[in-house]
């Protein structure tokens, strides 16, 4: 019996490595956009701050515990990936996105990891110190899950699924569904409860795209009747100028006519002919 178990989690370790790679490498298309657009637009980067910080998170939770090589595999692979996705994003990213980006990457990466290693090795040992980072990890675990739903607000406001991609939802829901039965079946509460909340935010995200995938996007339409507006405001003041530059040639004319009467015997004004306007001659004489 125990050897099946074994052989089960070995299972469940092995598909949670191969769906969490593919998961790793489902932003590939959102930075392909990027690349084609060279721009980051709305796109936001806090997604994969959060991955590397919580990979790195789970490495060192691997160290600490025994029979968890496939924690450090599938993290080790990620680590190396999603700083990838940070350098391209901060490459392409306009100023103030790259420098928020930056200031999440100081905040999480450098002092909050940082603080981690250093606070649990000075102030914990054994299995206390164990417990206390299986804690972190699983805090930080269902940010990353809950990351992607920055999103969510964006896509429900704008009926515009472009920012949530469905690849990234969907191999999200079938990892947390594999690492929680790796971790159900390790006794490894830190691993199974944050994935419970993933498969169910996961579902959510699915469920959004899938009704509002074929929707036209709102801002679409804003911008459309503005457009519509502003051709027709143009339409309108064409005539209006042209008809205000007759009027100034004939007060331009006249004008010259009240300062100059004795050197004008007889004046022809003939302003320009408009489709709307009938031509006519002006005679003054002196």
């Amino acid at each position: 019996m125990a050897g099946n178990l074994a052989h089960l989690t070995l299972a469940f370790g092995l598909l949670g490595n191969i769906i969490s790679f593919m998961v790793f490498l489902a932003p590939i298309p959102t930075f392909y956009k990027v690349y084609k657009k060279k721009s980051t637009e709305g796109f936001q980067s806090a997604p994969y701050v959060m991955g590397l910080f919580s990979a790195m998170l789970w490495i060192y939770y691997a160290f600490l515990k025994t029979n968890a090589v496939l924690l450090i595999t599938i993290n080790s692979v990620g680590c190396f990936i999603e700083t990838a996705y940070i350098c391209f994003f901060l490459f392409y990213a306009p100023k103030k996105a790259r420098m928020e980006s930056l200031k999440l990457i100081v905040l999480l990466i450098v002092v909050g990891f940082g603080m981690i290693i250093l606070l649990t090795q000075l102030l914990a040992s054994g299995d206390t110190r164990g417990v206390i980072v299986g804690w972190i990890c699983l805090v930080f675990s269902l940010c990353v899950f809950i990351a992607p739903l920055g999103v969510v607000r964006q896509v429900v406001k704008t009926k515009d699924v472009e920012y949530m991609p469905i690849l990234l939802s969907v191999a999200l829901t079938v990892s947390a569904v594999m690492w929680f039965f790796y971790g159900l079946l390790l006794h490894d509460f830190n691993i199974a409860i944050p994935n419970v909340l993933g498969f169910i935010f996961g579902i959510i995200q699915m469920i959004l795209y899938f009704l509002y995938k074929n929707k036209k996007p709102f801002i679409d339409e804003k911008i459309t009747n503005f457009e519509k507006k502003n051709k027709e405001m143009k339409e309108q003041e064409v005539p209006r100028l042209r008809n205000q530059n007759n009027i100034d040639v004939v007060t331009e004319s006249l004008q010259v006519i009240v300062e100059h009467p004795h050197n004008i015997d007889h004046v022809d004004v003939e302003p320009q002919t408009l489709p709307d306007m009938p031509t006519r001659t002006i005679h003054v004489s002196a």
